[in-house]
């Protein structure tokens, strides 16, 4: 009867631990990211055939993204963010594919109240900047400048601003400056 006992005892401590153990969550998360943003200078004019001209403007686009969250020990109102993503800008044109890329690179530290608002800032750049014409002019690439970004949000959503240049083979500059609207989701890992 007592080695029964305390079998039922070992076991029922070992189900409390484990149930802990999986309920205690990691302070690294997988994040997940969409924006859309505005603003910017135009890098190129698209001409349409009922006299129509539409300006792509070189922060405008919408961004979906993946990353990491790490939330600091012992100062959990202080978080760490990295994010890799796809930035796209399309014209309504329907034969022919014009196109704006984008592969924007974002870290930030943000402080959080009460798991609810959040203040970030960090640096951003944008890689493989391409301007596809879709057959109708000339591609061309653009480099960024890493510049400073900033947010401020409440939950799962954020308003941002990020401050940015482009530049060409002929060392002409086009501001990326952008205003955003961005959705994320941080999915906690267990321990």
């Amino acid at each position: 009867m007592i080695k029964q006992l305390l079998v039922i005892v070992f076991l029922f401590t070992f189900q409390s631990l484990q149930g802990q153990e999986i309920k205690e969550k990691s302070n690294l998360g997988f994040l997940i990211s969409g924006a859309l943003e505005f603003g910017g200078e135009p890098v190129a004019s698209i001409s349409f055939t009922n006299g129509d001209v539409i300006d792509m403007h070189a922060g405008q686009g919408g961004t979906i993204s993946v990353g990491l969250e790490y939330k600091i020990p012992k100062a959990e109102q202080l978080r760490l963010r990295g994010l890799i993503g796809f930035k796209y800008l399309t014209t309504p044109a329907e034969n022919v594919h014009i196109r704006l890329t984008r592969v924007p690179i974002v870290f930030t530290g943000n402080y959080v109240i009460k798991d609810a608002w959040r203040f970030g800032m960090g640096i951003s750049t944008h890689q493989a900047v391409k301007f596809n014409a879709g057959g109708l002019g000339s591609n061309f690439k653009l480099d960024s400048t890493a510049g400073p970004v900033f947010e401020f949000g409440y939950k799962w959503v954020a308003l941002s601003y990020t401050l940015m240049q482009y530049s060409n083979e002929f060392n002409q500059y086009y501001s990326a400056n952008a205003f955003g609207i961005t959705l994320s989701h941080v999915f906690s890992f267990n321990r």
